[in-house]
This record gives structure tokens, C-alpha cells and sequence, in this order.
């Protein structure tokens, strides 16, 4: 008999807010695949540390900046899930990614390149390649950022990448629709990890900064996305859909 518990996908999930992300769900029942790109060590510690939740958990190493991949990462996504008893996945978390901090006039070309491969293609595209894979009534998670609302200098390259992914997530509700598949972006506001050099944790003169403008007083922890993400996938939320979803403790009001 085929378990029903759910099963979520989750680019980058091997650290940071993806592995959060992962950790929250697997609390909640759900089976996780996550990608890493280089970090196998931590990529098989996040699986087992899902495993020690009681889930199910694989690791399959993918680099979301090069779209040729995308095939041959669905065939070994379909492979995972037949030996779980399943021909499809119900979650997709397009979490995986990277910053660039530059100010406008010294944005490189190979910079903008790398953001775009990264953080609007890949998303489209690996979405794409993994959609015969995604069960009918199953929903889509697009990671986005607050700086797609507010805009602080050094980061147009990255919050329009973002600013794109927004746009994606409402054409993908609209075209998914007759499947039954809700799709949504959550845009994290400033964090405490490693991303972007882990100045929003490190730089105490900068966390205080962010800290001021936030109406709840301080910058967000992984553990405030995890539970978001997971409160998003979870079962009764289904009919929230095409919406975009700030999770920064209310930045820049």
C-alpha cells in the first residue's frame, strides 16, 4: 500500500532557509527531495536530519543555473519517487539561490546573467520540466524577497529577478488552474543566515539598521520562513492562490 503522506521538492534545500523550509515540513508529515548544488555534506545532513524527524528524505545535486540539466534531474526526481511508491510529488519549493550586491551604475553584465539564470529562468524552466511530475491539486511555492516591494540601493539586479518571479507566479496559477495546482510567492524579508555574506546576521551596526525599520522590532530568523512555508503547504491553505505573501515582520512600512 502506497504511503500518502505528502512529498515536497525543494530547490536549495540543503541549507539555509531551504533547509528550514524542509525541517518544518517534515514536523508536519511530509516526505522532502531537496537539491544541493556543491555542500553534499550538508545536503546528506539535512537528510538526516529529516529522516530523524520521522520523514522520508533524498538529496539530488542540481545547479539551477544550468537549465540543460532540468531533463535528466526530472528523471532522477521520477526514479526517488517510484521508489517511495509514487509517480508524482505534491510541494514545489523554488527556493534556490543566490545574491549580488552592486551598486546600479557597476552591475556587470556577468552578474545580471547569473542572477538571471539563477533566479527567473531556472524557476521557470525546472518548473516546467517537473510539471508532469506534480500531482493535480498540488501547489507551487515561489521564494521571492521584500526588496521586490521596497527598494534599497545595491540590490536592482537581484529585486528584479525577483520582481519577474512575481510576475511568473500569477501566469502559473492561471495556466495551472484547471489542475487543481496553486501557486504563490513568498517574499522573506531580511534574515539571519548565511545568504549574501550573512550581513543581516553578522554586521550587528546593519541588523540594528534593519531592526529599526521593522514595526516588530527585530530581523527575521529561518525559523520564521520555515513555519510560513509550512503553514502554506499545508492542508486547508489550498485556496490561497496567485498571492503574494511578505513574511518581514513588517520592513519599511
Amino acid at each position: 500500500m502506497n504511503d500518502p503522506s505528502p512529498i515536497a521538492l525543494i530547490t536549495g534545500g540543503s541549507r539555509g532557509l531551504g533547509r528550514n523550509a524542509a525541517e518544518h515540513l517534515a514536523r508536519q508529515g511530509t516526505d522532502v527531495v531537496l537539491t544541493y548544488r556543491s555542500g553534499r555534506a550538508e545536503a546528506e545532513q539535512a537528510v538526516a536530519s529529516i529522516e530523524a524527524l520521522g520523514r522520508r528524505a533524498a538529496a539530488l545535486q542540481l545547479d539551477v543555473a544550468d537549465s540543460s540539466a532540468f531533463p535528466a534531474f526530472a528523471g532522477q526526481v521520477k526514479r526517488v519517487l517510484a521508489g517511495w511508491g509514487r509517480g508524482n510529488f505534491d510541494f514545489l519549493l523554488n527556493n534556490a539561490g543566490h545574491g549580488v550586491h552592486a551598486p546600479f551604475a557597476e552591475t556587470t553584465e556577468a552578474q545580471f546573467d547569473e542572477l538571471v539564470k539563477v533566479h527567473l529562468k531556472a524557476p521557470y524552466f525546472l518548473t516546467q520540466a517537473l510539471l508532469p511530475l506534480i500531482a493535480d491539486g498540488g501547489r507551487i511555492l515561489n521564494i521571492s524577497s521584500g526588496l521586490a516591494r521596497f527598494s534599497l540601493p545595491g540590490y536592482s539586479a537581484y529585486a528584479t529577478m525577483k520582481g519577474g518571479v512575481e510576475v511568473l507566479t500569477r501566469y502559473l496559477a492561471k495556466e495551472l488552474g484547471p489542475r487543481r495546482i496553486s501557486v504563490n510567492t513568498l517574499a522573506p524579508g531580511a534574515i539571519e543566515t548565511d545568504f549574501g555574506g550573512g550581513a543581516a546576521r553578522d554586521n550587528a551596526q546593519l541588523n540594528a539598521a534593519i531592526a529599526a525599520q521593522t514595526a516588530l522590532g527585530r530581523v527575521g530568523l529561518p525559523d520564521d520562513i520555515g513555519a510560513v512555508v509550512a503553514a502554506l503547504l499545508a492542508p486547508g491553505t489550498g485556496w490561497i492562490n496567485a498571492q503574494r505573501i511578505e513574511a518581514s515582520g513588517g520592513m519599511v512600512l
